[in-house]
């Protein structure tokens, strides 16, 4: 190959990288598309959103609640509701109908989780996710709202991510909580090695837990967190996963562990896969058992 040849080699691969970084920039800088935002309310409810600076992440962020009209001068009983991975604190509101429950009397929060599994980043330490829902979401609603500040009126639930999230704060908070809901949880997520097929995945995984096989990565672990666990101490865990689920495999066996434990819990294993549709069907019967494990007032 001669020497002309080469340099025009050369210069289209140049300009082929200028036209890719050109690409990615303008990819990750184009203005987002309208929001997409259809609440599904339910008779007898309120809902607000609210914005809010939090400490911890030193930002702003952004919550939803459903409440009762009629909540009158009752504090009424707090549900978290943690969204997945990829998601918003719009989600429940939008793909379940989770407002009858508020209509029942119960204070329902959804907070903003961005892509963080609700965890104090091991790498980036401006994202302690986990101390803003623990306490500045927390002191903002009951501040705001006419919620519940005791633990016995305090319950907390998510789907996948947010699963993941709920199980991992209600163990290391467990005098927060009184009830933790899990629907797919992604409960293996710090277990999951490094692995080149998902790089992005992997050097995200890392940013918050740490290296594989490390101390940080082992202390978010919820599988390590039972072993340290309190059974008499943690809330009950109500934890749901899909026959077509790849998660199911260590769900059972997370389940399997908290029975080794002695800690009080109950799973159930549904027909379907990893999606709203069928997360939404399966807030009947957990709110029901929820509603058993909350102290519900009058």
């Amino acid at each position: 190959m001669t020497l002309k040849n080469r340099n025009f080699l050369l210069l289209l691969f140049l300009v082929g990288l200028a036209v890719a970084a050109g690409w990615v920039f303008a990819s990750r800088h184009k203005n987002p598309g309208p929001i997409s935002d259809h609440p599904r309310l339910a008779t007898g409810v309120l809902m607000r959103d609210v914005a809010f600076h939090s400490r911890a992440l030193n930002r702003e962020m952004r919550y939803r609640v459903f409440l009762p009209e009629n909540a009158g001068n009752r504090k009424l009983p707090v549900i978290y509701l943690l969204h997945g991975g990829g998601g918003t604190f719009r989600d429940w509101s939008n793909y379940s109908d989770v407002a009858q429950f508020a209509a029942a009397g119960l204070l329902l929060v959804m907070p903003q989780g961005d892509y963080s599994y609700y965890t104090n980043a091991v790498q980036r330490p401006q994202d302690r996710y986990e101390d803003y829902v623990v306490d500045d979401l927390r002191a903002d609603v009951e501040t705001r709202f006419p919620a519940r500040s005791d633990r016995a009126g305090r319950a907390i639930v998510g789907v996948s991510m947010g699963g993941f999230g709920a199980i991992k704060l209600a163990l290391d908070h467990p005098d927060k909580f009184v009830f933790a809901g899990a629907l797919s949880p992604a409960i293996d997520v710090p277990r999951r090695k490094f692995t080149w097929r998902r790089l992005n995945q992997s050097r995200q995984f890392e940013a918050m837990f740490g290296p594989d096989g490390s101390a940080t990565r082992r202390s978010s672990d919820p599988f390590f967190l039972v072993t340290r666990a309190d059974s008499k101490s943690v809330p009950y865990f109500y934890l749901v996963c899909g026959t077509q689920e790849s998660l199911l495999a260590p769900n059972r066996e997370f389940s399997a562990l908290l029975g080794r434990y002695g800690i009080a819990h109950e799973f159930h294993i549904a027909p379907g896969g990893h999606e709203w549709n069928r997360w939404s069907a399966e807030t009947q019967s957990l709110f029901q058992t929820l509603r058993r494990h909350l102290d519900i007032r009058h």
